[in-house]
């Protein structure tokens, strides 16, 4: 736990996996800005009690911290902070002459967290730290563009920075998720050439700083690790005929033309699961759970069961393996996440999500490198 109580905004927020694990440091949410109405009541739901003045509103029933829109925020009215967090959407810059880097990102929502750090250090508390994550396509988005645009910007800015690709399945959550960490740090407060980042959690919950012990062994997984117990869920969660032979058919017609995509089976004792994704909820192709040992179709997990695939302590139905209800992501020093939209909006959130045990940990890792 950190010593000192840092603050922190949390931009293009979701559905809060930043505000859990900054809060798990002893970080204090002061602003959050989230678009999406649905994610905004899972947001409120989970975080109000945890941080009640984050949600006070004006006489005329506004939201003071708690912003909707990101290019409405005004910078001037943001509280200052110590850690700035966000996982932006990735947006092609207009690159033309390629600037200094600020100029560049106009029109992009990038430069909302450009244009909210740059505004702080012109008032005199530039934000010590930022804590930005993305797809791993944006290495090479554009040709590289983006990433060097967005690297130029915070160089321009003051702020030395380091990143990499963490893949969620070295951090105790069964899913290989590779997603991409700009930490950022302003020089003139924080004098550190490089951020070590964190690749993984070993079985005995030390961290890994280097890629190649990740090969020795980290925190054992396996997909049954978040399964509610089997007689609990609802037959509705198995696919129908006409839907299972669609996938296979279009697997066998995909794997003719030379194409990857199609279905992907797995089983409790699969070590993790593919990525899940925001369209889950369509058909849930990515990840299929085998159920053939009980003669039927395969089943999607459910949105509990998704949740928990992204670190978040959902209590659900239990576990299908009691233990689990007592690993690094489950047991009572986690807050409870609870689901109070629909199963669409479930699996679109989760989907979304950051998963918690990555951010939780880098985290972990800014306070004891950065702050």
């Amino acid at each position: 736990m950190a010593k000192k109580k840092y603050t922190f905004i949390d931009l293009f927020a979701g559905i809060g996996g930043f505000h859990t694990a900054l809060h798990s440091i002893g970080a204090k949410c002061v602003f959050a800005s989230e678009w999406d109405k649905n994610a905004r009541l899972s947001y409120e739901a989970n975080y109000k009690d945890v941080e009640p003045i984050l949600f006070k509103k004006n006489k005329r029933g506004e939201y003071l911290y708690f912003n909707e829109d990101i290019n409405d925020a005004d910078p001037k009215k943001i509280p200052n902070f110590d850690i700035c967090c966000g996982g932006f959407p990735c947006q092609p810059f207009s690159v033309a002459g390629l600037k200094k880097g600020f100029e560049d990102t106009r029109g992009t929502l990038f430069f909302n967290i450009a244009n909210i750090v740059k505004e702080k250090i012109q008032a005199g508390h530039p934000p010590r730290v930022l804590f930005l994550e993305n797809v791993r396509g944006l290495k090479n988005h554009d040709k590289g563009n983006t990433l060097k645009v967005i690297l130029a910007t915070l160089d321009e800015l003051g702020y030395g920075y380091s990143y990499e690709v963490l893949n969620a399945k070295y951090f105790g959550v069964p899913q290989n998720r590779e997603r991409l960490f700009i930490i950022a740090w302003y020089k003139d407060l924080v004098k550190v050439d490089s951020f070590k980042f964190p690749y993984g959690i070993s079985p005995d919950g030390s961290t890994i700083y280097e890629k190649e012990k990740l090969k020795e062994g980290t925190l054992p997984t396996k997909v049954s690790d978040v399964f509610e117990p089997s007689n609990t869920i609802d037959p509705s969660f198995t696919i129908s005929d006409k839907m299972w032979e669609g996938h296979k058919n279009r697997k066998e017609r995909n794997k003719m033309n030379g194409k990857g995509f199609g279905y992907s089976l797995f089983n409790g004792d699969s070590v993790y699961t593919s990525t899940i994704s925001a369209r889950y909820w369509k058909d849930g192709s990515e990840i299929l759970i085998d159920q053939s040992e009980k003669g039927s179709n395969p089943r999607t997990l459910t949105p509990v069961e998704a949740g928990r695939l992204q670190g978040y302590r959902i209590i659900g139905n239990g576990w299908e393996r009691p233990e689990c209800a007592n690993n690094q992501n489950n047991n009572d020093s986690n807050p409870e996440f609870k689901i109070v939209v629909s199963k669409k909006e479930a699996y679109h959130q989760f989907g979304n999500s950051v998963a918690v045990p990555v951010i939780k940990r880098i985290a972990e890792e800014i306070v004891k490198q950065l702050m």
